[in-house]
């Protein structure tokens, strides 16, 4: 506890994380207004004379929209990192138990997928099966799976080193029992770490899609196509692109934050 209490990093950003995640489930059960419903009477309405943040230019409310677009884009940020998480660290121990040429082969697969940014593989997925959350989701997870497989074998490979492992080896133990019992459990710490820095960067990287109009389609709120219709309206309504603007800078300084945090919480040659 007092280990944690030191980590002012990691305490600010489990604090905005936390609250993230927070308004997130509860636009699942309220909103102060339904976040579609259309108000032309009072459209482009200023902060606080019509709701918290104002209204678009449907009259639609703003923060019911971050509410509901919190929820949509955290959602398909944890489904694609989880998509990259479970293909990459399988991927990893898979080859750092068998190495050979399989370690050749997951490394330039790796380097293949590295050169194919997520927006330019949600285009050429969308002209196949169509934009939308899948396609959000397919894409930043398949780029995400080089990440957790590399971080994955580096760390296993330095496991397969120790001397207990050679000792699980020389009782006959095999491979696969291993990587359960010994290997996984020891890298797991690198994992978590990663997922969190991941995450953020999902964040990101899905606000992107949704504002070229490659993820969740309309009339979904999401905060990459909050950005994207608030162009028009820069100069009369400039609330319509700072709020979402400032909801994705701060989802992502909390992550990177909680990420850093827990690199340091969790690092056991640190024992401050």
């Amino acid at each position: 506890m007092k280990k944690t209490l030191r980590r002012p990093v990691f305490l600010i950003g489990l604090f905005i994380s936390l609250g993230l995640f927070s308004v997130a489930l509860l636009s699942l059960v309220w909103t102060p207004l339904p976040p579609t419903k259309m108000n032309i009477v009072h459209k482009l309405k200023a902060p606080l004379e019509f709701g918290l943040l104002g209204t678009d230019q449907f009259g639609r409310d703003v923060a019911s929209a971050l509410m509901v677009g919190a929820w949509n884009s955290l959602s398909t940020s944890i489904l694609a990192v989880a998509l990259g998480a479970s293909i990459g660290t399988m991927a990893g121990v898979v080859v750092a138990m068998r190495r050979s040429w399989l370690e050749l082969i997951v490394m330039r697969g790796c380097d293949i997928i590295f050169a194919v940014p997520p927006i330019l593989s949600a285009m050429m997925l969308g002209a196949f099966i169509g934009s939308g959350r899948f396609t959000a989701i397919v894409a930043i997870g398949v780029f995400m799976v080089p990440v957790f497989a590399r971080l994955t074998l580096s760390a296993a490979l330095q496991i397969w080193t120790r001397d207990y492992v050679a000792a699980a080896v020389g009782m006959g133990r095999s491979k696969a029992k291993i990587t359960l019992v010994h290997v996984l459990p020891n890298i797991s710490n690198q994992i978590i770490v990663q997922v969190t820095i991941q995450l953020g960067l999902a964040i990101l990287t899905e606000a992107g899609l949704s504002f070229l109009g490659l993820g969740m389609p309309p009339p979904a709120p999401t905060w990459g196509r909050m950005l994207a219709d608030s162009q028009t309206f820069l100069g009369q309504a400039p609330w319509l692109a700072l709020m979402p603007g400032l909801a994705i800078a701060l989802a992502v300084l909390g992550l990177n934050m909680l990420g850093d945090g827990l690199r340091d919480l969790l690092d056991p040659r640190d024992n401050s």
